[in-house]
């Protein structure tokens, strides 16, 4: 009986195994005249679940910036959009017991995207998202123990940036020009002295001089 349930467990984890496919090879879907400009990821605030493993904010950043430009730099167009994203709270599964107690490692961010000619944010408000591991023959008996930390980490930011990508495909809006803003904020045309029209002298008539009222006899007059 035992050797029927390991069978079993087996022939899973290949088929999970076999699903769990990168397509970072394949050519990207359409989004339009899309280029990547600015890759940004913040985790200053980043928050741990009690049941984690530790991870450097730095780490995170860098591992979710990688996993951005793996993905969004296979589009070659010429309109420049920028991404942010936020990491906001982790959790990377330690070891624990197979099929007993095997916690999951999840990933919480928040994306938002701008379009870097007008400099404006498409996205009224930041676009959250929960990241899992995702079934493979490795998540199934537990994370923490068949991967390494940054394996883990690596995994999250690869399906973070997937998440991504798919929000990105339901606002085909963002991506057609004559939907965008065709121009940025005007910007205050201020003139360098050097540059300011010149001031006219005024008539010697119109000299500065003591002012008097108008009924009264001018200085030195004879009566």
């Amino acid at each position: 009986m035992r050797f029927l349930r390991f069978a079993v467990l087996g022939g899973l984890m290949a088929v999970l195994a076999a699903c769990q496919t990168n397509d970072l090879k394949e050519p990207p879907p359409p989004l339009g005249d899309f280029v990547l400009g600015l890759n940004i990821a913040v985790a200053d605030n980043v928050q741990k679940v009690p049941i984690s493993r530790d991870a450097d904010p730095k780490v995170w950043e860098a591992a979710v910036k990688s996993a951005i430009a793996d993905r969004f730099g296979r589009y070659e167009g010429k309109r420049i959009y920028n991404i942010g994203i936020s990491i906001d709270a982790y959790a990377l599964a330690p070891p624990g017991i197979p099929l007993v107690f095997s916690p999951k490692s999840i990933l919480v961010v928040t994306a938002n995207i701008w379009d870097d000619a007008t400099a404006t944010k498409l996205n009224p408000e930041g676009k959250q998202f929960t990241i899992f591991e995702g079934a493979s023959a490795d998540t199934m008996i537990g994370s923490g123990l068949t991967q390494t930390k940054k394996k883990q980490m690596a995994t999250l930011s690869y399906n973070v940036a997937k998440s991504v990508e798919k929000w990105l495909l339901t606002h085909p809006e963002w991506f057609d020009p004559a939907q965008l803003p065709t121009s940025a904020a005007p910007v205050p045309n201020l003139e360098t002295p050097s540059r300011a029209a010149p001031v006219k002298p005024k008539p010697k008539s119109e000299a500065i001089r003591p002012k008097t009222a108008a009924t009264s006899p001018s200085i030195g007059a004879t009566p």
